[in-house]
């Protein structure tokens, strides 16, 4: 186990123990030394961790000491790293801002060494970061999925055929190359998959769908497959 999880355990342990706990009955849990733990409570302590105990006779945390709002594992804080790091090469502009700020907020509210994960750079997600469309605002379809609203788009497909949709979006998947919505067609009457770059206009609507969007997205997920991006 790694030194930034094991004094998450730590923490952990103290945090929920009735009574004092020994060096050598928390080495054990963890399955290091008993030379460990004690390295490792002096530098909780030393990043003011309110730990109080000595050696043979145990350790407390002091009431009123709680863990941050969000803790992870070494492992979670690597897997927030990289999902950051690809949705800031969406093309959805406002997701990308927000990815920031998630990982400015997860690194401020963590202790240093989890924090260093986010800092040492040693993660990435490479390519070609694409336009976001100019016809639709991923932003408004998003507020229009989780408000249940219908959108009516200027659509030309694969053919270059030009129809006016009106749709009820359910989903949005990210391809490296482009988005593309998941929506109810009332011109189709279906489910269809809609490239977000080739709608050439987007308004929403005050139509509702609501308490309709979670049924209709369970029968798109219950015959998942991977929408075509060609579609």
């Amino acid at each position: 186990m790694r030194k930034a999880s094991r004094l998450f355990e730590i923490i952990q342990m103290l945090r929920l123990a009735r009574r004092p706990l020994t060096a050598a009955g928390m080495a054990e849990r963890l399955e290091v030394t008993v030379r460990s733990v004690y390295r490792d409570i002096a530098a909780l302590q030393a990043m003011r961790v309110p730990i109080e105990g000595a050696r043979g006779l145990g350790y407390i945390l002091r009431p009123g000491f709680d863990l941050p709002p969000l803790m992870f594992s070494i492992e979670e804080m690597e897997a927030l790293v990289v999902a950051l790091a690809l949705l800031e090469r969406s093309g959805d502009p406002e997701l990308r801002g927000a990815a920031r700020r998630v990982g400015d907020k997860i690194a401020g509210a963590v202790p240093a060494p989890l924090g260093r994960a986010f800092a040492s750079r040693a993660l990435h997600a490479w390519g070609a970061i694409p336009d976001p469309p100019e016809g639709i605002d991923l932003a408004l379809v998003r507020r229009a999925i989780r408000d249940e609203r219908k959108l009516v788009l200027d659509y030309r497909d694969e053919q270059g055929e030009a129809t006016e949709r009106t749709v009820c979006p359910l989903a949005v998947v990210y391809y490296p190359e482009t988005t593309v919505m998941i929506a109810w067609c009332e011109l189709r009457h279906a489910l269809r998959h809609f490239r977000t770059d080739r709608v050439e206009h987007c308004e929403p609507t005050n139509a509702s769908f609501a308490g309709a969007g979670d049924r209709m997205r369970e029968s798109w997920i219950t015959g998942w497959s991977p929408p075509p991006v060609a579609s």
